[in-house]
């Protein structure tokens, strides 16, 4: 992919994380004079927007971290092993930081 393309597209996923981000982040929904269904229902929602709001965050992360790459010249080599990452991965992840060997390596780890 090329530099331009790439900038692109990780700026419109930037802008796009960061609206959701933001509703996300939006007031807490108040559990006062509603039934105790209701309450636990609204604290279940609760925690899956807060779910939702870690991986957004943690893929804002990626994308900044990709841009800060492209910005050095290293967009497009693996953190790991400097090896070429796969056209056909940043054209799926344009994020993607490691060869599909090292990801795979890092995930199994964890």
């Amino acid at each position: 992919m090329d530099v331009t393309t790439a900038r692109e597209r990780l700026s419109d996923m930037l802008s796009e994380l960061d609206r959701s981000i933001g509703v996300l982040q939006g007031d807490p929904v108040s559990v006062r004079d509603r039934s105790a269904a209701d309450a636990g229902s609204d604290l279940t929602d609760t925690d899956r927007a807060q779910a939702m709001l870690v991986v957004a965050t943690t893929q804002r992360r990626a994308v900044l971290d990709a841009l800060k790459r492209l910005e050095e010249g290293a967009y497009g080599e693996c953190v790991d092993c400097c090896r070429p990452v796969p056209e056909g991965r940043l054209e799926a992840r344009p994020e993607a930081a490691r060869c599909v060997q090292c990801q795979g390596k890092r995930e199994r780890r964890r």
